[in-house]
């Protein structure tokens, strides 16, 4: 009998305890559970810190806090630490303002294969939608959630699941398209590109830069579609201040065939 894959999660976090705790409400209905959790906490008040405290006395699993200090939007870099204090061979990545669908990990884990990352999609939920979810704290849906788009990423099917995933979105200018509040990694392969660039500060760009160096190291894409189901919560958008630097680090990452960047994972390791 094959042996299960066993994965670590990783959710990334900042100062939005309300959306985190329905997240880890929705981990504890998976029907795989992840065999740890690593909350990567990019410097969250004492309020989420508590979130977490509690949680961690009520889950069946391991549960660590990953924490540094508020210096900005630093989500390259804690994530960075959450992997190298990730113990399996197999790391799923989401944001901590998703709500999961009860299979997500066992979808996830059904597409894991050697040479490959996988990333997926999501269910954006409205401003009136989260409101009230986050009020009545019910995370269990139908396929449509009044107010939502993008409602198509909410159907699951196995054979359309397995079919989709070597197709869609691989090619041409979607070739190293992401979410990274989706994605999923053999944590040899962050290992190999040296994890996220955590030149990358503020908003944006930071997933595409890793998927072009993953794919430049002769990694391949898989995108999750007809599972791995996440709903988005309704935030703000964050500033867009840095968006044009990143996005000209991430065209010269694409442009020099870049496999490895000089500020990331292997810092921790030292």
């Amino acid at each position: 009998m094959k042996e299960q894959l066993t994965a670590s999660l990783i959710i990334s976090t900042y100062n939005r305890p309300d959306a985190l705790e329905l997240c880890l409400n929705s981990i504890l209905k998976q029907s795989i559970l992840p065999d740890e959790l690593i909350i990567a906490d990019d410097g969250s008040t004492e309020e989420t810190k508590i979130l977490i405290e509690q949680f961690t006395k009520l889950a069946p699993i391991l549960v660590h806090h990953v924490w540094h200090p508020d210096n900005g939007f630093q989500l390259s870099g804690i994530r960075n630490k959450a992997i190298i204090q990730a113990s399996n061979k197999y790391i799923i990545q989401i944001d901590g303002d998703l709500i999961l669908h009860p299979n997500f990990i066992q979808d996830h884990l059904s597409l894991a294969e050697n040479g490959y990352f996988v990333t997926g999609s999501r269910i954006l939920l409205s401003e009136k939608s989260t409101e009230k979810i986050i009020a009545s704290r019910q995370i269990d849906f139908n396929i449509y959630v009044p107010g939502s788009s993008n409602i198509f990423n909410g159907l699951r099917n196995r054979v359309a699941r397995n079919l989709f995933s070597k197709k869609y979105k691989i090619h041409g200018k979607h070739k190293f398209y992401v979410k990274g509040c989706n994605m999923a990694f053999w944590k040899k392969d962050l290992v190999l590109v040296n994890g996220y660039n955590e030149a990358f500060t503020g908003w944006g760009k930071e997933d595409s830069d890793i998927a072009i160096r993953l794919i430049n190291a002769g990694l391949k894409k898989k995108f999750i579609k007809m599972g791995g189901i996440v709903y988005h919560l309704y935030h703000k958008e964050a500033s867009r201040n840095s968006e044009n630097t990143n996005k000209e680090m991430m065209e010269l990452a694409l442009k020099n065939n870049s496999t490895f960047c000089k500020d990331g994972l292997n810092k921790y390791l030292l």
